[in-house]
């Protein structure tokens, strides 16, 4: 710790002009969370630590499994996305998996130690017909003892109650960016029809998984305006996912180079700070990072992974890999959670 770091029982961590507390905030301004992006990266790492030790045992890992049940022929033209059907990019369009299909894949991923299944399909939003088939998948998903996710685009209020009658624990739905940066991303849905889904999903009782994607070209204030728009969302998200962008050829951000590893650590760090309860997940991308970038994550606060050899589309790392580093780390599955 900085001679400028202290620590006091009744009011948190004082970090130069910054105060830490392991309280839940949703009151953050702009300007104070550019302030704790602003930090020496050891006084930084040594908030995000203390905060995360308040909250959750500080050597276990929530481990999610990701299945597309649903893919490609997405009519969206978010510009990362290698299933959407304006790029050309070589992903070959599938309808909706069978049930066997979802209880063989969930009993495998529970098997190797996921703890949680999230079952993803590119739509701009289902069908009511399609609820009710993903609305069955939910049911023997739990039924495994599993706790569920599910991402599926845009949802109207009675499509996200019949989620939660199923029992879906979780929904992901992305801002991906900040408000500002985003048209430059995705036309063809709203910054408003993102956050109206996750009232939605709110409004229903389930769990809301909401983070974003770095690289896609924006600048750290643009991750200071997305940490600080998901940080005073009442209640803040459960599950936040950083991505790093994996850029895949045909899509119009093919040519992006790779994140430095610094800045997405130090992003890691900031969403464990203003959201100290929240599971703060390494996501699209980890193929790209080294075990120690990944160790450096784990110090910043990041207690969740996905598991298994893709998501959706894209590359992510072996399990046995996962298994190594985990031994190597000292790190252990994070027990299933009460299932409601």
């Amino acid at each position: 710790m900085s001679a400028e770091a202290t620590q006091t029982r009744s009011t948190g961590l004082k970090v130069g002009a910054v105060l830490v507390t392991a309280d839940v905030r949703t009151d953050w301004t702009v300007g104070e969370v550019a302030a704790v992006f602003d930090l020496p990266f050891n006084d930084l790492l040594y908030a995000a630590q203390w905060v995360h030790r308040q909250h959750f045992e500080s050597n276990t890992v929530q481990v999610s499994t990701l299945l597309s049940i649903k893919t490609g022929a997405c009519p969206e033209d978010c510009a990362y996305c290698p299933q959407s059907i304006r790029y050309q990019t070589g992903v070959e369009a599938q309808e909706i998996i069978s049930l066997e299909a979802v209880k063989q894949s969930a009993q495998e991923a529970k098997n190797a130690g996921a703890t949680r299944f999230c079952m993803g399909a590119a739509f701009r939003g289902p069908k009511d017909t399609q609820i009710e088939q993903i609305s069955e998948m939910i049911c023997e998903v739990r039924a495994l003892g599993m706790e569920t996710c599910a991402t599926l685009g845009l949802l109207t209020a009675s499509q996200a109650k019949s989620l939660a009658q199923a029992g879906l624990d979780y929904y992901n739905h992305n801002l991906d960016t900040s408000e500002s940066f985003y048209p430059k991303i995705i036309t063809t849905r709203t910054y408003a029809d993102r956050l109206r889904t996750l009232e939605h999903v709110r409004a229903a009782g389930m769990k809301v998984c909401c983070g974003g994607i770095m690289g896609m070209g924006e600048s750290r204030s643009d991750w200071v305006d997305l940490l600080h728009a998901l940080a005073t969302l009442e209640p803040q998200p459960e599950s936040v996912p950083i991505n790093q962008l994996v850029p895949v050829p045909g899509t119009p951000l093919e040519d992006k180079k790779i994140l430095d590893g610094l800045e997405f650590a130090r992003t890691v760090a900031v969403a464990r700070i203003l959201m100290p309860c929240a599971h703060v997940r390494l996501s699209a991308g980890r193929a790209e990072f080294t075990d120690e970038l990944q160790a450096l994550c784990f110090v910043a606060g990041a207690n969740s992974i996905f598991y298994g050899d893709t998501l959706l589309t894209t590359e992510n790392p072996e399990r046995e890999a996962d298994q190594v580093l985990f031994s190597k780390l000292g790190l252990k599955p994070e027990p299933v959670q009460h299932l409601t």
